[in-house]
């Protein structure tokens, strides 16, 4: 299991429990993303701060993601950026795109 689910009342949080989130996961979590999604679930955290590296393609699994639940009136909000990762956010721009957090609790009460 390299995910793990908290709820939050209507919130949400996928943690991502790998120190390298790859191509070789990036199916399995849009696919609990969009399992999510299609419960009514519109107020999502994904829990990065275990990720010490995520590459392109999980990085696409996110946007996916992100675009399926905006386009219901939802949000996606990341938390927990190591070095490698919050570079990959900069270098790609995508953290003009995302609402990231410090902490999970802050990522959950953003949603209040």
């Amino acid at each position: 299991m390299f995910f793990i689910k908290e709820e939050h009342g209507d919130v949400i949080v996928e943690i991502v429990d790998l120190t390298r989130a790859t191509l070789n996961e990036a199916e399995e979590f849009k696919q609990r993303l969009a399992e999510d999604i299609e419960h009514g679930h519109k107020k999502l955290v994904a829990d990065l701060s275990l990720c010490e590296f995520i590459d392109s393609t999980f990085l696409g699994t996110l946007v996916i993601s992100l675009k399926k639940v905006t386009s219901l009136g939802g949000d996606l909000r990341l938390v927990g950026f190591q070095p490698a990762v919050h570079s990959m956010f900069e270098l790609t721009r995508m953290y003009r795109v995302f609402e990231t957090f410090n902490t999970r609790e802050d990522a959950v009460l953003s949603f209040s």
